[in-house]
């Protein structure tokens, strides 16, 4: 009886054993097939990228924290400040993501490996999608300071921005802590490194529902800022225009001039770093089956995803146009290291 049930749990063993290893050679297999579908020659240039963005995105953004945490609490606040804190905020989030993207790049651990896909890459993308949105919000800001300057009152709106910004948060941290706790239950068995560096072969199909979902988000929260900074671009100009003809000398138009070249600048740099990475997602969608256009696609990608980051080094000059208090505090610096 007893070597009856010796026998019985030493093949349960044995099952469970072949089980595991075939589901990890499944996983390796499904791994290698990609293998010709990915070019990997960029990384190197990615890295050198990741590297500088990091350093120059981490010292600017630092100093526009510090800036506005020791010199701007002086001062009485403004929706604009409320929305530039929180955009430096955010790129300062995302420049410290970056080591972790570039020690994936460079390691063969499957540790560091599964640390990227699970928490490294979700929050990149997740401060990624805060930066759009606080333009945004900025954008819509500077169109009803110009176009409806005398709706609301000055507090109102400050409180109103604050509540904006904190709601926003919370609404992306907990997609983020959703995102994270299900890449953690979804994920396969992994003995080994596959070849190709691909988060989305590490988890079962459950898990494809769900980065579905999270792409459809991340794509409907970039189309609708998209379009409402076109809009409020658009409607700026149209004002600028009408101020122009009426009264061309006036320091109204003057201002209005002024604001309507900040806001193109915002508008420039949001289409500059963000368009192209939403492009190349698009086209991933239709052509990612096909093995020649996923190497392309998959450099392109990589590629539109650096481009994306240099917002980080970008952002810096909205907010040195768009706060007065900013400029004053710089300018006294030159002056002083340059008497």
């Amino acid at each position: 009886m007893l070597q009856s049930s010796r026998k019985m749990s030493s093949r349960v063993g044995i099952e469970d054993a072949a089980s595991f290893n075939q589901s990890s050679g499944s996983n390796q297999t499904e791994a290698d097939s990609w293998a010709p579908c990915r070019d990997y020659s960029i990384y190197p240039f990615l890295m050198v990228v990741y590297g500088l963005v990091f350093l120059i995105g981490s010292i600017l953004n630092g100093f526009i924290l510090k800036f506005y945490f020791c010199q701007a609490q002086q001062q009485a606040s403004s929706t604009i400040m409320v929305y530039l804190k929180n955009l430096a905020a955010a790129d300062f989030l995302l420049c410290l993501s970056i080591p972790l993207r570039i020690t994936n790049y460079v390691s063969r651990s499957a540790t560091v490996h599964l640390v990227h896909c699970n928490f490294g890459a979700t929050a990149f993308y997740t401060n990624m999608y805060a930066s759009i949105l606080f333009m945004g919000f900025i954008a819509a800001n500077r169109y009803l300071k110009i176009v409806r300057p005398r709706q609301t009152r000055v507090r109102q709106r400050v409180w109103a921005a604050h509540i904006v910004c904190t709601v926003t948060w919370v609404f992306l941290l907990t997609l983020m802590s959703a995102y994270i706790i299900l890449s953690v239950h979804t994920q396969k068995p992994l003995t080994s490194i596959p070849n190709t560096l691909i988060c989305e072969l590490l988890h079962n199909d459950q898990h494809g529902l769900v980065l579905k979902f999270t792409h459809s988000c991340s794509a409907v929260i970039f189309l609708v800022v998209l379009i409402s900074l076109l809009f409020f671009y658009y409607s700026t100009s149209r004002r600028v225009l009408l101020a122009q003809k009426k009264q061309p000398l006036s320091s109204s138009s003057t201002m209005l001039k002024k604001s309507h070249r900040n806001m193109l600048v915002l508008v420039s740099v949001f289409c500059f770093c963000f368009v192209p990475y939403h492009l190349v997602r698009l086209l991933h969608v239709f052509l990612s089956k096909n093995c020649t256009w996923s190497k392309v696609l998959h450099n392109l990608t990589e590629l539109t995803v650096a481009v994306s980051v240099l917002n980080v080094c970008l952002d810096p000059l909205i907010y040195f146009i768009f706060c007065k208090a900013f400029r004053t505090q710089l300018t006294k610096r030159a002056v002083c290291t340059n008497p």
